[in-house]
């Protein structure tokens, strides 16, 4: 009887949470994450807004961030149902001691991690951030980084979100994941 080489296949785990810095490509590496695996992606930030009729930057202006952790932890712990997909989290979600202890619990969290300068390079694209307001992305994100990454660190998973197409990542996650099936 041959054996049969079996191919990645659908994805039956816990709910995959990608976590880390803004930048380091959570959705885009999120959402082809989910395509390999034949998993719904949700990215928290967009179901936030979409739950709230604002954007996050209105929500952030208008009643603070305590009030948006708030939030963003309430629609993190209705997407994580046990139901398998990949979710994609904001960059402060994880910091978060309630909204961290609900995915470590229930979730597999991967961390992808890249160096200030890369990060720096790909939000410099677009402005949208409310914590990059008329700051150097870079002296934000390494200052970020400083505060954040212990907590980013206590991932499961950590995979390196290099300079390189984000195809590199989404392969690297693969390999992780092949490992804890």
């Amino acid at each position: 009887m041959l054996q049969m080489h079996h191919e990645a296949g659908p994805w039956t785990g816990k709910p995959i949470v990608l976590v880390g810095l803004m930048g380091a490509g959570k959705t885009t590496v999120g959402r082809r994450l989910a395509q390999k695996l034949d998993l719904p992606f949700i990215d928290a930030d967009a179901a936030i807004e979409e739950a709230a009729g604002m954007t996050i930057s209105e929500i952030f202006d208008r009643f603070g961030e305590a009030h948006f952790r708030d939030g963003e932890r309430r629609v993190i712990a209705r997407l994580i149902d046990g139901t398998p997909k990949v979710i994609a989290t904001g960059g402060g979600a994880f910091v978060q001691e309630q909204t961290r202890e609900l995915i470590l619990d229930q979730a597999l969290a991967i961390w992808l991690e890249a160096e200030p300068g890369v990060l720096a390079e790909r939000v410099r694209r677009r402005d949208t951030r409310p914590l990059l307001r008329g700051r150097d992305p870079q002296e934000v994100l390494a200052e970020l980084a400083a505060v954040r990454n212990p907590f980013y660190a206590m991932a499961p998973i950590r995979v390196l979100s290099v300079a390189a197409p984000h195809d590199a990542t989404v392969n690297a996650i693969l390999k992780e994941l092949e490992a804890v099936r």
